[in-house]
């Protein structure tokens, strides 16, 4: 009988090529998901760089208390949960729908091309694209133009708080939908065939099928998506909203993570910028733990 650890490592040496490649993400996650956890104490302490962590004295729940207390904290969550709630009712369904309908494009090269145009946005920074947006909605831009040209007049979209939030959504809407298809795309290609035949024997049209047949195949994967997404409900963007939001309309746009960078990196209150990212990966966790189990009971295959 061959010793498990034996076995364990000559897998790993037949493979070690696979292992490789896997090896840069890992080391990622490692350094910048994991090594940070060495850090959280200062949560719990009033930090200060120049005497480091374990000389820093302990304050409780001091930080969590004063940023429950503060002004901004109601502005900051009512933010987050607003844009994050859009992007979830607004955003989550379009990649399932583009997927459902690229699926019956039989033209492999039209295919090949839709897949290519709405792929590209994603990987543009938000740097970039976020400029492309803002240049484009400006007062002189090319939007503002083609409502001059109807004889409508200008709309100040930059620095307009009413319009910012739905600005925010169909841009990172545009931007990702085409990305997000691609796990949608993979579990239709694993459909069975013969369900398709069954169904054309019944004389079952396109839609129908798409219906009775893609739709409810597609279902698991969905519900595995949706409990992700819960879970980083309090994650509305820092990127898109740093780059494209201004002092004008902070009212609307102000969320948890432009806050820590304001605390943390502009003004150095590690402990309190620690505090926020502990309380929203604690909120994160009970949420996907919670749409987990709500799913489970409904017989759906959930993340365990």
């Amino acid at each position: 009988m061959r010793a498990p650890g034996l076995s364990w490592w000559r897998r790993m040496k037949k493979h070690r090529n696979l292992y490789f490649m896997l090896l840069p993400t890992l080391t990622y996650f490692f350094l910048f998901h994991y090594v940070p956890f060495l850090g959280i104490s200062i949560a719990f302490k009033d930090f200060q760089p120049f005497v480091g962590i374990a000389d820093s004295p302990w304050v409780g729940l001091k930080h969590f208390i004063m940023i429950y207390q503060s002004d901004d904290f109601y502005q900051l969550l009512t933010n987050t949960l607003l844009i994050s709630s859009y992007r979830l009712i607004f955003g989550f369904p379009v990649p399932i729908i583009f997927a459902l309908l690229l699926n019956e494009v039989r033209k492999q090269s039209v295919k090949k091309t839709v897949q290519t145009i709405t792929y590209f946005p994603h990987f543009l920074s938000w740097i970039v694209y976020g400029g492309l947006i803002l240049s484009f909605i400006s007062p002189a831009g090319i939007i503002n133009e083609i409502l001059k040209g109807f004889g409508i007049p200008a709309i100040d979209f930059v620095t307009g708080p009413d319009y910012f939030r739905s600005i925010l959504v169909i841009t990172g809407i545009l931007k990702d939908f085409g990305w997000g298809a691609i796990i949608y795309l993979a579990a239709l290609s694993g459909i069975d065939p013969s369900l398709y035949e069954a169904a054309t024997v019944d004389g079952a049209g396109r839609w129908k099928k798409m219906i009775h047949v893609t739709l409810p195949s597609l279902i698991p994967t969905v519900f595995l998506m949706l409990i992700i997404q819960i879970g980083y409900i309090l994650d509305a963007g820092f990127e898109q909203i740093f780059v494209m939001s201004n002092p004008t309309v902070y009212s609307v746009s102000d969320i948890f993570d432009t806050y820590v960078y304001r605390i943390g990196i502009e003004q150095a209150n590690f402990s309190e910028a620690t505090a926020i990212g502990l309380f929203k990966g604690i909120v994160g966790f009970i949420l996907i733990v919670s749409a987990n189990r709500i799913i489970k009971r409904s017989g759906e295959p959930t993340l365990w």
